[in-house]
């Protein structure tokens, strides 16, 4: 079983002073509005409910923090969680990319961001959600260019790909992978970005996210140790 099946509702903030002061891996998610985040976090973690978008796109201007480990699953949710315990907590951030959202919530959106992934020591990666169909907008290229001075991995879940027919998937994958490819630091080496193809209605590619975000969570560690000296 996946331990992402683990997860439960955290913390929710609004402000970087409000962050939990843990110190386990975070893995982000990040994405416009009405690029699937909700759904592929929620199919990820086989919880129809755990995240969810708000009625009115682009609203929603807090980070939410889910926990893995700490507290037992499926029947047993209200336990408490037991903070110690907990091996790595997944962040939602804000939606982005709605007009509608005033002046004074977009600057905050941007900040609340752009601080969080470039200065947050705890996150561990970014998972980069775009619909495979418009991939790669102006706002998706502002996250990637914040997070990409930190060094750390960004993996891209390109959903919708039912949408799409076997050579248009083929296509946006190699375009993607080669938009990524074209990052490189100061030294002219590649950032370490990844790049999937998904799709919640046909079940595309949820054992690869889910193994990418377990890797990159560190939740593979707890593996028994092998022998040494015999």
């Amino acid at each position: 079983m996946s331990k992402l099946w683990q997860a439960r509702f955290f913390t929710t903030v609004n402000h970087l002073r409000d962050l939990p002061r843990t110190s386990v891996p975070e893995i982000a998610f990040a994405g416009r509005s009405n690029a699937g985040k909700s759904t592929a976090i929620n199919i990820l973690c086989n919880q129809k409910g755990l995240a969810f978008a708000s009625k009115t796109p682009g609203r929603t201007q807090h980070i939410n923090f889910f926990s893995i480990g700490g507290a037992h699953v499926a029947m047993h949710r209200k336990d408490e969680t037991k903070v110690d315990e907990i091996q790595c907590l997944l962040a939602d951030l804000p939606g982005y990319g709605y007009a509608e959202v005033s002046g004074d919530a977009k600057l905050h959106w941007q900040r609340l961001l752009g601080d969080y992934v470039q200065q947050r020591e705890q996150l561990a990666a970014l998972i980069l959600i775009m619909d495979a169909r418009r991939p790669f907008t102006d706002l998706d290229i502002q996250m990637l260019e914040w997070f990409a001075p930190t060094g750390k991995p960004i993996h891209c879940i390109l959903t919708k790909v039912d949408k799409l027919n076997r050579n248009e998937s083929v296509n946006v994958l190699r375009q993607a992978q080669a938009k990524l490819d074209s990052y490189v630091d100061e030294d002219g080496e590649g950032f370490p970005f990844t790049v999937q193809l998904f799709s919640a209605l046909k079940r595309i590619g949820i054992e690869e996210a889910t193994a990418k975000i377990e890797e990159l969570a560190g939740l593979h560690d707890d593996a028994a140790p092998t022998e040494q000296g015999v």
